[in-house]
């Protein structure tokens, strides 16, 4: 295989109670990126459409990991990458790191395979330092794993795979403003009581409880955020009424996405999502901020050939 051409999606991570530690990938949002050999070592990125990012190797996300993983493997080979990225950085749905999964993925194909998910997960989250300052392997690791996932350790890193309910969907909507995820990391407080840490675990436990056993009402009861939101949703316009508004329709819970500024909205079914992207469309609709919404499956797959 001299080429590959791949689809990484677009993720939600936190999933309101998991902070840094639960993530899962959308099946209808995603980048797109074409990798081929080259007799040259080195890194070229050709083409970037739908972003303003750098073309310099060592200042793009996929530029950095594609050469990590060349190095590392002692690849006989250079890399041209053209991405084609659909939807922006500081999104809250893991631009960079569907470049930086994607990226882990398609070099794995030129190499034949030669690492594992873990492995794949540890090289894209060196792309997420590049790009908010911090390894974190939430987004990564559900853009590789697809589905929902849980990082419950970082040293050594483990990565949990959590099944779901095959009808469960997502309801996005993406202002176009932009929060860094580095900015949005810095309101969240450092030090919390111990009754609002045990609330939150309490909350996460629920969650994977409810995921694996199709138990809507307490995947519902437990997408509760007790740490970042409170904090975070400041910076997002309409977020309570959004949220409200996703709730009084029927959806099971809403949430930041991410960092933000995105808000997701967890339902039970492809009905309920869809008269929930009606409500967040009501809200914005005159609010004077561009904006997109998405209505989505939880995608069973991640970063994948195309």
């Amino acid at each position: 295989m001299n080429q590959v051409k791949i689809f990484a999606p677009a993720t939600v991570a936190n999933v309101s109670c998991g902070y840094d530690a639960m993530g899962f990938a959308l099946q209808a949002l995603g980048d797109e990126m074409v990798f081929t050999k080259t007799e040259s070592k080195g890194i070229n990125i050709s083409k970037i459409e739908g972003a303003d990012i750098p073309f310099e190797a060592d200042k793009n996300v996929a530029g950095v990991v594609a050469q990590l993983i060349l190095t590392d493997s002692n690849a006989n080979f250079g890399l041209d990458i053209k991405i084609y990225k659909k939807f922006i950085p500081g999104s809250g749905l893991g631009s960079s790191a569907a470049s930086a999964s994607g990226t882990a993925f398609a070099v794995n194909q030129l190499l034949d395979n030669k690492y594992s998910n873990v492995e794949l997960t540890k090289f894209a989250m060196q792309g997420e330092m590049v790009a908010c300052g911090s390894a974190i392997a939430d987004n990564v690791a559900a853009a590789i794993y697809g589905g929902f996932i849980l990082v419950r350790n970082y040293e050594p890193l483990d990565i949990v795979e959590i099944p779901s309910p095959s009808e469960l969907m997502v309801t996005v909507i993406h202002p176009q403003i932009e929060i860094k995820t580095e900015d949005a990391r810095k309101v969240v407080p450092q030090n919390i009581p111990v009754k609002t840490a045990v609330a939150q675990w309490a909350n996460v436990g629920g969650l994977i409880s409810g995921l694996h056993t199709n138990d809507f009402d307490l995947i519902s009861r437990s997408l509760v955020d007790y740490i970042a939101e409170p904090q975070r949703k400041h910076l997002i316009p309409y977020f309570d009424v959004v949220k409200s508004a996703a709730i009084k329709n029927g959806a099971l819970g809403a949430g930041i996405s991410g960092s933000g500024p995105s808000i997701f909205a967890l339902s039970k079914n492809k009905d309920v999502a869809e008269k929930v992207a009606e409500v967040m469309d009501s809200v914005y609709k005159y609010a004077g901020i561009a904006y997109n919404i998405y209505v989505s499956k939880i995608s069973a797959e991640g970063a994948k050939i195309i």
